[in-house]
């Protein structure tokens, strides 16, 4: 199955999937839930269309290498993002660790990550783990991201026996929605270039950063434009990782684009660690339909995202970080109310709305109808709030950005 002859269609409204089949009842009172459930992007689900598309695709063994939709799909990404190749696997997490494990040939080595990054956090300590590597995490100075000023005191360079030297810096793109200024980007770059140290971006959401760039651009969110926007952001990297469950709305995997050499490398060390997959056609075809279809839908999260935070800003709430793309970190205390309280009360609605922290994260399938109940419910709430609530909640420490 070739995707190459696929331009991408149009997009429809978010809104529009809520009138879709589903499969039947369960799954069309599921995919209300995930409409109004603001924890993260990968609970969006497979529409029908995605999932018929995956019955048309091949059933070859990818171990072989004669799986014909995933060669076809890892090309496609390879191509958009302007790398020799790419590796589909079976998460960000893996792609991640296999990025890692690639470029480190020989402890002792280090690698440089931001504190509030997922693959420092929520990875399991997989650097460590898989390639006995020691991790700086640092935290930027801006609060948002880090710049070369906050990474350069901490290389660890020469041949000092007390030190792991630094082989490798992770970013992660975006960052708390937060898309990395590519200009600070290549200031990173052209730094580890002077030193010889490999640079690997964690692209959970770099199709948002992408359809970002897009969108100030005022291009089309097809193939061509998709290429030239992500192999822009991607230039500076030696290898990323491009999430396809994130935002894209594919039921699983991920992507690790680098060099040829690099990308062999990886593909047998996913087999060593057991992530080698044999009819993988099925999941191949429905990350290429979310690519196809689900990335022009991108635009419209960011435009909903900052219609969220516009109007919790209005209704009195603090918002912590520029939206760039599709989350909303707010904190509710101005108004004298804890987020806990918040919470309690989205979820006691007649149609609950489901939050899992201050990160509202807007997905392709969000309804514009749970925004607009998300700010109501603050609102009311702010009006029944006593002075001395207001006193006790407005006194505990503000809240944070970052994973949860």
């Amino acid at each position: 199955m070739s995707t190459s002859a696929q331009p991408l269609q149009p997009a429809t409204d978010p809104a529009d999937d809520i009138t879709e089949a589903f499969g039947g009842a369960a799954n069309v009172a599921h995919l209300r839930h995930v409409a109004r459930d603001f924890r993260t992007d990968t609970i969006t689900m497979p529409t029908d269309a995605q999932v018929a598309y995956a019955a048309r695709a091949s059933r070859g063994d990818d171990v072989e290498g004669e799986d014909a939709s995933t060669t076809a799909l890892e090309d496609r990404i390879a191509r958009l993002a302007g790398k020799e190749a790419a590796l589909l696997c079976l998460s960000a997490t893996m792609c991640n660790a296999l990025a890692v494990r690639s470029h480190l040939a020989q402890p002792p080595h280090s690698v440089i990550v931001d504190a509030r990054s997922h693959t420092f956090k929520n990875e399991a300590g997989g650097a460590a783990l898989f390639s006995q590597a020691t991790s700086h995490a640092l935290t930027p100075k801006n609060g948002l991201y880090l710049v070369r000023e906050d990474i350069e005191p901490e290389l660890q360079l020469g041949y000092d026996v007390h030190t792991a030297p630094t082989r490798l810096i992770m970013l992660e793109d975006t960052i708390n929605g937060v898309v990395v200024p590519p200009a600070e980007v290549a200031r990173i770059a052209d730094m580890a270039g002077e030193h010889g140290i490999l640079l690997h971006v964690d692209g959970a959401r770099v199709w948002n950063s992408a359809a970002a760039a897009i969108e100030a651009q005022g291009g089309v969110h097809d193939d061509a434009g998709l290429g030239a926007a992500l192999a822009e952001i991607l230039k500076p990297y030696h290898t990323a990782s491009l999430c396809l469950s994130k935002g894209l709305g594919a039921p699983l995997g991920s992507a690790l684009v680098g060099d040829k050499r690099l990308i062999d490398r990886a593909r047998w060390f996913r087999k060593a660690f057991g992530g080698a997959w044999r009819q993988s056609g099925q999941m191949a075809a429905q990350a290429d339909w979310a690519l196809t279809h689900h990335f022009p839908r991108l635009v419209n999260t960011h435009k909903l995202a900052r219609r969220l935070a516009d109007e919790l800003q209005a209704a009195g709430c603090s918002i912590l970080a520029p939206v760039d793309t599709n989350m909303v970190f707010f904190d509710a205390a101005p108004l004298g109310l804890s987020f806990d309280r918040v919470k309690a009360a989205l979820a006691a609605l007649d149609e609950p709305i489901t939050l899992g922290s201050n990160r509202l994260v807007v997905h392709h399938q969000t309804s514009p109808q749970a925004v607009a109940d998300l700010v109501e419910t603050i609102r009311t709430l702010a009006g029944s709030v006593s002075e001395e609530e207001k006193a006790r909640v407005r006194s505990q420490k503000p809240a944070a950005l970052g994973y949860r």
